[in-house]
């Protein structure tokens, strides 16, 4: 979610909460006849008669429709703000300067990475994937072992594996999250390397 979606979510929950304890607080002031006291102009019965007569107006159909698509845009608008969107795209490295840019796909490097810790014995798959997540850029691998697998073994290779992609990228501002998942059971017909 960007800053923005954040900041206006923040700032709408505000004014809601704001118009909820008002009107709160308002109906209990109405409820135990103490509304007279805060609000001098405060009407001692409430008449929809003028509500009753905008209904019955020619324009009010295609008011009511225009307001239906503009609150539904907005909501879609809203929705689809909040989906996350954790792509990075090329990556910018050091070294570009206005002679030209420098950029790795983090995706494919983490791939690679991926792919040689899938080599390792006891590993029976990896992926990985460059991300953003809360404003960092991470290099996320998971790993699913063997269930015999020496995991003191896998998480050596995992530490180098890192250190190479880390090395790769050349960003140090690139954060790791590994996961290592040990599969429930031992796959058909193989053993550990």
């Amino acid at each position: 979610m960007s800053r923005t979606v954040l900041g206006f979510d923040r700032l709408v929950a505000f004014v809601l909460g704001l118009v909820l304890v008002a009107a709160g607080a308002g109906a209990a002031a109405w409820g135990l006849g103490q509304l007279t006291r805060v609000w001098a102009g405060a009407p001692q019965a409430v008449s929809t008669a003028a509500a009753g007569d905008v209904y019955g107006r020619s324009w009010w159909p295609g008011a009511a429709a225009a307001a239906a698509v503009v609150l539904a845009l907005l909501g879609l608008w809203w929705l689809f703000a909040h989906v996350p969107r954790r792509s990075t795209g090329p990556l910018r490295l050091t070294g570009s300067d206005r002679s030209g840019a420098l950029a790795v796909d983090g995706s494919s490097a983490a791939a690679a990475a991926a792919d040689v810790l899938a080599e390792v014995p006891g590993v029976r798959s990896a992926s990985g994937r460059v991300v953003s997540d809360r404003g960092q850029l991470v290099a996320e691998i998971d790993v699913t072992a063997e269930p015999d697998a020496d995991l003191a073994e896998v998480a050596a290779a995992v530490d180098a594996t890192g250190a190479q992609l880390a090395q790769v990228i050349g960003r140090d501002d690139l954060r790791g999250r590994v996961a290592v998942r040990v599969a429930r059971r031992q796959r058909q017909g193989s053993r550990v390397r």
